[in-house]
């Protein structure tokens, strides 16, 4: 399919395209009225048809960056893999989007969401989807980078085909814990425990960010299975971002404060302090019926298992 970049045109895309869920509520008005006109702003310009450069800009390779319609197609061919990130930067809050995958053998190549902070001594949350020969499912793989380490894999199959139609996928992020959902559905939770030692990632603010590239020699079957190159471009599908979390500005010296408890967000509400009953019995599921790997269970890998493991 031929690639066009997003970048160079002048074309404008429908409200539909993207929703910048930055909410005002009447209590972040009253603790921080500039705040909430600054998000009343974004809000008014997203209700507006916008540039795909008004929000986001190219990691890498932006002539492998599609728009049509409402949908971002991200492509990998024997050229370049590709990639593309939010403009602003955000410390705690949730960041969801619908993704649909590529379709038929996918073997070798992995698609990512993901959040991350700049630098060797990142942090970052990943999902990333480790593409497979047709006929067999694709894994999900999550990990969790804290100050530059990371080393903190999950894998998990799906109850669904992600190439047959878009699902959603999502980061939710406060100060007690990381969600990684699916369709809503929670399938990894990685807690705070600072008190035993465990450094929780809580000062670096991350872009979110989106990419496609080769990864034949780990991705699928440990790297025994490559890509076959015959059936590029591969091509995965974005829609429907949605972005409600504590946004903040280059200047900002205090990215801490600027997005403490004591300023009253949703996330941080006593209710979003654990999973409610529901979400806690659909993790179970998920953890009893779809988890292929843990890094936690991984003995032979880990003389000492990591302290966050450890209950």
């Amino acid at each position: 399919m031929p690639i066009k970049t997003p970048f160079s045109r002048t074309s404008r895309f429908c409200p539909t395209w993207i929703v910048i869920f930055l909410l005002i509520k009447l209590q972040m008005a009253q603790h921080c009225p500039l705040t909430s006109l600054m998000s009343l702003a974004m809000l008014l310009n997203a209700a507006f048809c916008a540039n795909f450069s008004d929000f986001f800009q190219p990691l890498w390779a932006p002539d492998h960056i599609a728009t049509e319609g409402d949908h971002i197609n991200l492509s990998l061919d024997t050229v370049s893999g590709c990639g593309f990130e939010s403009r602003s930067k955000y410390l705690f809050g949730k960041a969801s989007m619908q993704i649909k995958l590529v379709e038929g053998d996918s073997a070798g190549t992995v698609t990512a969401f993901y959040m991350s902070s700049e630098g060797p001594n990142r942090d970052e949350l990943d999902f990333e989807f480790l593409g497979n020969v047709s006929g067999e499912p694709y894994l999900v793989q999550t990990n969790v980078y804290v100050n530059g380490s990371g080393n903190r894999e999950q894998r998990h199959s799906l109850w669904f085909d992600p190439t047959l139609d878009f699902h959603t996928y999502s980061l939710f992020w406060n100060h007690r814990y990381i969600v990684f959902l699916v369709d809503r559905i929670p399938i990894r939770v990685f807690a705070n425990k600072e008190e035993n030692g465990v450094i929780y990632p809580k000062s670096q603010a991350m872009s979110i960010r989106w990419s496609m590239w080769n990864a034949d020699d780990w991705a699928t079957q440990g790297g025994s299975v490559k890509t076959n190159w015959s059936h590029s471009p591969f091509v995965a599908t974005f829609r429907s971002f949605e972005i409600d979390a504590c946004e903040l500005s280059p200047e900002t010296d205090d990215v801490e404060a600027e997005c403490a408890v004591s300023r009253h967000f949703w996330w941080d509400k006593p209710s979003m302090r654990e999973l409610n009953r529901h979400q806690s019995h659909q993790l179970k599921w998920v953890r009893r019926k779809h988890m292929v790997y843990d890094y936690c269970k991984d003995v032979a890998r880990f003389t000492e298992l990591p302290r966050e493991c450890i209950n």
